[in-house]
Parts: structure tokens; C-alpha cells; sequence
């Protein structure tokens, strides 16, 4: 915890460090109230002061997220490229005093055929995957979450609505600046997808996500004429689109092992690539390598993955996406654990606040060897624009 000194006042690290080691020993669900009975102060007369540093002290979270990020890399990848990955999850809250939470839909009760929707609050993840000595697997590690507020909680306060991935464009062009000599690469899901985010970190950052396979994919503008008239074109002549590949016999698939797929398992694919420009009217056009992924077996359906690099190999920019997988396996336990509830001091005045404070404590606890990704969190002092 020496790291993390200097983020604190003496007197507030004072009861950082006892909840800290409350919440390292505590069984079951680590709250602030458990964290203080193992620690012996359950029945502390000033017991409301540890609620106060999640909810009233005044500390960076984004500053402490900084410093994990590089105590993460210098323990594990002191070297090469940085994999990041991003993810939104829905936080089941109930209350009035809940403001920020919104409609959802619920990406795990949900279904191609069904659709589910769930009332909470959107938080954004921001961890990097790195590679752990004693295991094959990397494990994703979170440094800095993010809390999405929903559009009627916007508009109700006459504050201007940031979208999902305008969220994702503002943390990763922050990790850009806190690495400005490494390679990063993003990975996420069909919901970073997205025309605008692209043309925003494509300079900055090499992103990999999903694409659909029937996105509109053009051949490169041509050059411009001397004295031809008119705007500029923005896109060439149409391409296939992937759909169409798919069902096309003249289509050169190449057999591809991959060492790590669905399962864990080695699996046999075929893959077809190419380059083209991903264009819809109203966007800007963004040059992309496409990767078309199909299972010889059957038993997985066919899969289109988008790079911003085109020079990446189709084997790297599936190996990217694959990392992408520990996301959510390795948060499986530490979610079942870890609760922001406070049963001593009742509901806090400013919960968001208090939900983002309660994050960075869980990261600091975890430390830079722990596999676990927290529910994403985010300081409301920190991100404004």
C-alpha cells in the first residue's frame, strides 16, 4: 500500500489502511461494515468516519487507477504491447436515490430471439490483459472504471448526454496519455462497433472488435483527377459484403489452428481477409482489415472481427480478441464477493460517488497480482468534460 501513500491525508489513510485489511480478510461479502467487525471495530463509536472516506473524502480515483496501471505493467509486461480491453456491465440498483440508473438491455438474461431489459446503472471497465507466469491464460485486471449515466438522467439535469462510446473514447485516449511510449491495443465488443469511436482512436490507439457481416465495405477513394470538379469521394467501388462471402464458392479460405478458442480448446478454422473501407452516409469512412472466421464443424456460427491496423496478421488480431474472453471468466467469483452495500450508516448522500470510491479501494486491496475485475465504478469528480 506504500504506493498509495501520497493519494491520502494522514488522517484519512489512517482508515484507508484498517479497511483495506478488513476487506483482504473478511469473509463472504466484502462491505465497509464487514470490513470493520473482522477488524475489531464493529462497534466503533466513530464507525461512520470509514463510510466517509468512500463517500466525503477527497481523493483521485483516476490518479489511483494511474498508478495501478503502471504497477500492473511493470510487475507483468515491461515490455511490448499493451492489450486493453473494455467492457460495460448493468449494476442492479433500486432507490430514489439512485439517479444515474436507467433501461438496460440485459446482456445475460437476453437472446438473439428474446429480449430482456433490466433497470440499473451502466458501468464502464477499463483493464488490461497481461500474462501471468503460473497459468496459460491471461488475466484481465481492471485500473479504472467509469460510470455511464443514462439519458433521462441527462436530461432531467440539463447536462449534455455522452453516449456509451464517447465514454470509450474518452478513457482510452487517457490511457494514451498515461502510455505514450507503448503500443495499445483496445479489445471490445460489438457494442464499441462503431463508425465515430473508430475515427477517433485509430491514430492513437490500434482498436479490435466485431463487425457485421452485413456491413457496407467499399474499395479505397480513388486519387483525385487534376481539375475534376465536386467534392472529394470518400469510398471506392462496393465491395462483397461478408454475408455474401460466406455463401460465395469463389471465396479462398485458409485453414488457421488457433491455440485458444471457445473452451480453451485448439480449434481448426478457416479464415478469409482482406482490407476495405467500412463506409455508412453521415459517418466518416474508416479503412479497416476485415477477418471472416468460420467453424469447418458447424458447431460455432460464422464470426467477422475488424482491425484498425492493416498491417496486423489475421493471427494476431484473433489472438487480440481472444484475450478479450478473461474478462468476464475471471470476474465471475470476485463479483459474488465484493458488495458496496453499508448496513451501519444507511444510504449514502452521494452514491455514485461513493460506488466509484468503493471500486478503487477493492482495486488497491487486489493489487496488481490479483485476477479479479471489480463492477465498474467511476469518481464523478474526475471524468467531466
Amino acid at each position: 500500500m506504500a504506493p498509495f501513500r501520497s493519494f491520502f491525508s494522514a488522517p484519512v489513510w489512517e482508515h484507508v489502511l484498517a479497511l483495506v485489511a478488513g476487506m483482504a480478510l473478511a469473509t463472504g461479502k466484502r462491505t465497509v461494515s464487514a470490513a470493520l467487525r473482522v477488524m475489531g471495530l464493529g462497534a466503533a463509536r466513530d464507525f461512520a468516519r470509514y463510510h466517509y472516506v468512500l463517500s466525503r473524502a477527497r481523493w483521485n480515483a483516476r490518479s489511483i487507477g494511474r498508478k495501478l496501471l503502471t504497477m500492473i505493467l511493470d510487475r507483468f509486461l515491461p515490455s511490448g504491447p499493451v492489450v486493453i480491453g473494455i467492457d460495460d456491465t448493468i449494476e442492479r440498483r433500486w432507490g430514489h436515490k439512485i439517479a444515474a440508473r436507467g433501461i438496460y438491455r440485459d446482456p445475460v438474461r437476453s437472446s438473439h430471439g428474446h429480449f430482456v431489459k433490466t433497470s440499473g446503472l451502466r458501468w464502464l471497465s477499463v483493464m488490461t490483459l497481461v500474462p501471468v507466469p503460473w497459468t496459460r491464460r491471461r488475466w484481465a485486471l481492471p485500473f479504472l472504471t467509469v460510470l455511464a449515466p443514462s439519458e433521462r438522467y441527462n436530461t432531467a439535469r440539463k447536462h449534455r448526454h455522452k453516449k456509451l462510446t464517447d465514454w470509450a473514447r474518452q478513457t482510452i485516449l487517457q490511457v494514451r496519455r498515461w502510455l505514450p511510449d507503448r503500443k495499445i491495443v483496445v479489445v471490445a465488443d460489438s457494442s464499441f462497433s462503431a463508425l465515430d469511436l473508430i475515427a477517433a482512436v485509430r491514430r492513437h490507439v490500434c482498436l479490435v472488435t466485431r463487425l457485421r457481416l452485413d456491413a457496407n465495405l467499399f474499395e479505397p477513394a480513388p486519387e483525385r483527377r487534376p481539375g475534376q470538379k465536386g467534392r472529394p469521394p470518400r469510398k471506392g467501388r462496393q465491395l462483397q459484403k461478408l454475408s455474401e462471402r460466406l455463401e460465395d464458392k469463389k471465396t479462398r479460405w485458409t485453414k488457421l489452428s488457433m491455440p485458444y478458442w471457445y473452451g480453451d480448446k485448439r480449434r481448426i478454422l478457416e479464415i478469409a481477409t482482406g482490407t476495405a473501407v467500412w463506409y455508412h452516409a453521415g459517418l466518416p469512412p474508416a479503412p479497416i482489415r476485415w477477418v471472416l472466421v468460420r467453424d469447418p464443424t458447424g458447431v460455432r456460427d460464422p464470426q467477422a472481427f475488424l482491425c484498425t491496423d492493416l498491417d496486423a496478421s489475421p493471427i494476431e488480431i484473433l489472438g487480440w480478441f481472444v484475450q478479450r474472453w478473461s474478462i468476464e471468466t475471471t470476474s465471475t467469483r470476485p463479483r459474488s464477493r465484493f458488495s458496496d452495500g453499508s448496513s451501519s450508516a444507511g444510504p449514502s448522500k452521494r452514491p455514485s460517488r461513493k460506488a466509484a470510491r468503493t471500486s478503487a479501494l477493492k482495486r488497491s486491496v487486489n493489487g496488481p497480482t490479483s485476477p479479479s475485475r471489480e463492477p465498474r465504478r467511476r469518481c464523478s469528480d474526475c471524468f467531466r468534460s
